[in-house]
C-alpha cells in the first residue's frame, strides 16, 4: 500500500507543480476559461497547487513534519472540488471527470497518510 501511496503521490505532485506552474506565468488572455475569474484569483490558485503538490512529497520524503503529507491533500481536495464544479458548469459531466478524478486520489492520499501518520 506504501508503494501505491508514493506512486499517486508522486503523480499527484507532477500534476499540481505543472498546473500551478502554468497558471503562475501563464498571460492573463491564456488563462481565460468558460468561467472568467480575476487574474489575482488564478495566481492565487496557482500558488496553491504548487505548494500542494511540493507538500504531497517533501514531507513525507524528508520525515519533517509528515503530518503535513495529508493536509495538503486534503486541502488540494477542497481546490479539486472548486475545480470539479467549475468544469462541470462550463462542459459538463465530461469536462468534470478528469477534477473529479483527481479529487478522488487526493482523498485517498489524504486517508492513506492519515492512517500511517496516526500510527
Amino acid at each position: 500500500m506504501n508503494v501505491a501511496l508514493w506512486i499517486v503521490q508522486g503523480l499527484l505532485a507532477l500534476l499540481f507543480l505543472f498546473a500551478g506552474g502554468a497558471k503562475l506565468v501563464m498571460s492573463p488572455d491564456a488563462m481565460k476559461g468558460p468561467v472568467n475569474f480575476p487574474v489575482l484569483f488564478m495566481r492565487f490558485i496557482g500558488v496553491c497547487e504548487v505548494l500542494g503538490g511540493l507538500g504531497l512529497v517533501l514531507p513525507q520524503l524528508t520525515q519533517i513534519m509528515p503530518g503535513l503529507t495529508p493536509l495538503a491533500a486534503a486541502l488540494l481536495v477542497v481546490v479539486m472540488i472548486g475545480a470539479t464544479v467549475v468544469s462541470f458548469m462550463g462542459g459538463g459531466v465530461t469536462a468534470a471527470l478528469f477534477p473529479f478524478v483527481v479529487l478522488v486520489l487526493c482523498i485517498v492520499v489524504a486517508r492513506g497518510r492519515a492512517g500511517a501518520t496516526a500510527r
